[in-house]
Formats: structure tokens, C-alpha cells, sequence
């Protein structure tokens, strides 16, 4: 299958259109800048994807608009008295040097603590907590999948979890492999599963076409809301997007 990708510019605005083997145009502004995307079919011309566009424009901006307003962290110290999140909820970083092994631990509901050596570095600090969040996730898949395989109706024959700056997660339909990002583990654990079933589904479908919709529509009705939620939720330093 050809697919062509040019870009646009319409009343200002930066577009990049693909143009592949699907029946009807989809127009996606995403986070967090609000980057535009169309995906439109083979057989339309450059004008009408072009009017397709301006008849959104409304909408475009009301959505760019949106990511505007979203709350962006600055970078990370990894201090005391730093605002971290885990599962969708705000925490307090408390660090406390000791000497024994790096470790991290959430006391209440309010407090992560993250226990060092004295003298170590911003990194190394930032390492300790990404190693905890990775085993976070290690432990919540497992049982999203059992859920969720049978609904689907595939097999998820490997998943891995790492960082990634422009998606939440991907996968590779002939290898039945999924990949997510670090990032899930401080979104609400329905963030994490929305991914997990938006990238299952795209065993079966590749594309986010009608079919693809549909699909989501009968197994998650709710999954805009799911996808809305993630794409408010605060954003790290880096620019994640999906």
C-alpha cells in the first residue's frame, strides 16, 4: 500500500496530510501543541482535502485552544517538596538520604519518598524513580491483558514499556507486540487501559478509520472520555502526545 505525506498550510495553520487505503477523511489536532493531521482517502483531491479542513477550522481551534490552558510541569529537580504523580494522584517528593539502596516509597496519600545516598545526582535520583514506575506498570498489565485478550479477541504475544516523546503507546500487529509509555504509570489507571485497548485493537486495525472506531465504540463505549482525561491530565517536561 502507497501512502503520500505532504504538508499544508491553511489560514495559518500547519497541516500534515496523509493520504492512504481508507474510505472517509479524519481530521486529529493533538496534544500538546495541537498539532494538526489528516488522514484522508487516495482518490480526493489536494482542494477538497484542503475545504475538508477549513469547514473544521471552528473545531480545530477550539480544540488547540484546550491544550493551550494544560498544565505543563516544569523540569524536574528531583527535590524535596517537588509535586510528582503516580496512578493520576499529586504527590509531595520527600527525599531522604541514607545508606542503604536507592528505593522509593509512598507512605500516605500524599507523601513519595525517595530514599538515596547522600551525593547523588539529579540523574541518578530520576533513574531510581523511573525504575519504580517502570515496575509499577510491570505489576498493573498483567491483569489488563487477561481482561481484555478475550473481549478483543487477540493475543498479545510481548509487551514492553519505555520512554517515548510523541506517543502513549504503539504496537507491531505481526509481531502481536505492544509498547507503552513510561509516562502511564502517573496517569489513572483507566488512562493505562484505554492505551492498552486502543493499541489491541490495532492488531486487528491499523488504521483509525470507521472500522477501527467501531471497534472501540463496542468494546470501550466510553473511551473518548478516557482518551479526553489523558490528553488533560498534567504533561511532563517532555511533549507527549497521542
Amino acid at each position: 500500500m502507497t501512502t503520500e505525506r505532504y504538508d499544508i498550510e491553511i489560514r495559518g495553520l500547519a497541516v500534515q496530510v496523509v493520504r492512504k487505503d481508507i474510505k472517509n477523511l479524519h481530521v486529529g489536532v493533538y496534544p500538546p501543541d495541537g498539532r494538526i493531521r489528516v488522514a484522508a482517502p487516495e482518490h480526493l483531491s489536494r482542494e477538497a482535502i484542503r475545504l475538508a479542513v477549513v469547514s473544521r477550522l471552528g473545531w480545530i481551534k477550539r480544540q488547540q485552544q484546550s491544550f493551550h490552558h494544560q498544565v505543563r510541569q516544569s523540569q524536574r529537580e528531583m527535590v524535596t517538596g517537588e509535586s510528582h504523580y503516580f496512578q493520576g494522584r499529586r504527590y509531595r517528593l520527600d527525599v531522604v538520604e541514607h545508606d542503604g539502596p536507592a528505593e522509593v516509597a509512598l507512605p500516605n496519600n500524599t507523601t513519595m519518598e525517595l530514599r538515596i545516598r547522600p551525593g547523588t545526582s539529579r540523574e541518578r535520583r530520576q533513574e531510581v524513580l523511573n525504575a519504580w514506575y517502570r515496575d509499577r506498570l510491570k505489576e498493573q498489565v498483567p491483569a489488563l491483558l487477561e481482561k481484555w485478550q478475550g473481549k478483543v479477541g487477540v493475543v498479545v504475544r510481548d509487551w514492553r514499556i519505555r520512554k517515548m516523546k510523541t506517543r502513549w503507546g504503539s504496537c507491531n500487529a505481526e509481531a502481536g507486540r505492544i509498547w507503552l509509555n513510561l509516562e502511564l504509570a502517573k496517569k489513572e489507571t483507566i488512562c493505562l487501559e484505554y492505551i492498552l485497548v486502543h493499541e489491541m485493537v490495532h492488531l486487528i486495525e491499523r488504521h483509525h478509520d470507521e472500522r477501527f472506531i467501531d471497534l472501540m465504540d463496542k468494546l470501550m463505549p466510553q473511551w473518548r472520555l478516557h482518551r479526553d482525561r489523558l490528553n488533560q491530565s498534567p504533561l511532563a517536561h517532555e511533549d507527549w502526545s497521542y
